[in-house]
């Protein structure tokens, strides 16, 4: 394994506080600073864990050159703005979902990697959760056959959330619906068609001018004759969290369970009517990994007591996806390689969710892709 270190900088330590230890231990990665605009919380945790250098100002931050690459944790309104400033500023740019809140911000950010030659990943749980991975290897091993549909959905109640997450539309955070659809055969979708469904409060309506309670999208894959649906809701739904992932196979599919916490289901073609479906619960994939961030696919990283981050409790954990997430990152940089999914491949899955938002305000009008979103 190379010698190499990548000095990285956390901004934001709600969410960004649990990638913490795994870049501490990471062969490959040296923690340098944290980022955080509240400064008694700032010091609280890089007291806890023993990092000397802090900001509260990103802007202070993206001017030290002793920092090669940010991981930008902050709210889903500042994420294309400081992917954007970041790259400017000549750092490679890890971001949590999304990759932005706009077509505009994403085209940016993708012709700033063109320009600069730096790496963007957006950090997409679900594409590196030990579910999708244990799909992905039975697709890459031929086990699945002819992949012939995909489906996936992202089910949560935020009321009670704070700041912008009141009212906005379902598919203006898709991501964790749209990812594994396009990750699992690394396609790219083309053209989207959506439908928004029901109504939620009042009160809620005013924030975005949205109304929809559920959206549901169908992605044309492009140079493909796959499709693939997703829906999400967000608010007066009554439902599990649930962030859900399903590949329909000429040899096998794979279903995810409807109640949380349960196995998934493997139907295979041929057998008996009734040996048809399996329960089958995910293996673990550390073994991926470096040997010293392989304990973290199973267990919370910030602390063990009751303040994980909301969305990592909610969210099962995120399948454990954060040291893979971690590792494609900092490995892509080591290496000189692109990471899934590099720049292009975000803004085509952001864009998906922002347009297919546009196409419910437009009664299901098919809306395509733009091309910078294409990586041929």
């Amino acid at each position: 394994m190379s010698e190499k270190k990548i000095r990285i900088a956390i901004v934001g330590l709600g969410f960004g506080a649990e990638f913490i230890p795994i870049y501490k231990k990471h062969p490959n990665a040296e923690l340098v600073a944290v980022c955080q605009r509240n400064e008694e919380k700032l010091n609280e945790i890089a007291d806890a864990f023993g990092i000397a250098k802090r900001f509260t100002s990103y802007e202070e931050l993206l001017n030290d050159n002793e920092i090669d690459a940010v991981h930008i944790n902050t709210p889903i309104p500042n994420h294309g703005e400081q992917s954007i400033q970041a790259l400017k500023a000549g750092k490679h740019v890890a971001c949590t979902v999304p990759m932005a809140t706009t077509v505009d911000e994403c085209r940016q950010i993708v012709e700033l990697t063109q320009t600069t030659g730096l790496t963007y990943m957006m950090m997409e749980t679900v594409v590196y959760a030990r579910e999708f991975l244990y799909m992905k290897e039975l697709y890459d091993n031929g086990e699945l056959g002819k992949v012939q549909f995909l489906k996936a959905s992202h089910q949560q109640d935020m009321d009670g959330w704070p700041n912008y997450w009141p009212g906005l539309p379902p598919m203006h955070y898709a991501t964790h619906c749209v990812g594994p659809v396009l990750g699992l055969t690394r396609d790219e979708a083309e053209y989207v068609s959506c439908f928004g469904s029901g109504t939620i409060r009042e009160e809620l309506i005013k924030e975005y001018n949205s109304s929809y309670a559920v959206e549901t999208t169908h992605i044309k894959f492009r140079n493909s004759d796959l499709s693939a649906q997703v829906y999400r809701s967000l608010f007066d739904v009554a439902r599990q969290y649930r962030e859900s992932f399903e590949v329909y196979g000429s040899k096998k599919s794979v279903e995810w369970p409807l109640i949380e916490g349960k196995p998934l289901v493997v139907h295979t073609a041929k057998k008996s009517e009734p040996e048809i479906p399996e329960e089958v619960e995910s293996p673990d994939f550390a073994k991926l990994l470096p040997k010293e961030i392989q304990p973290f696919t199973t267990k919370g990283v910030y602390d063990e007591g009751d303040n994980q981050h909301l969305s990592f409790t909610q969210g099962a954990g995120h399948g454990g996806s954060h040291p893979h997430l971690v590792h494609a990152f900092v490995d892509g940089l080591v290496s000189g390689t692109s990471p899934y999914p590099n720049a292009k491949q975000s803004a085509n899955i952001t864009c998906v969710g922002i347009l297919s938002h546009e196409s419910a305000e437009k009664g299901g009008e098919i809306i395509k892709l733009p091309n910078f979103t294409f990586t041929s």
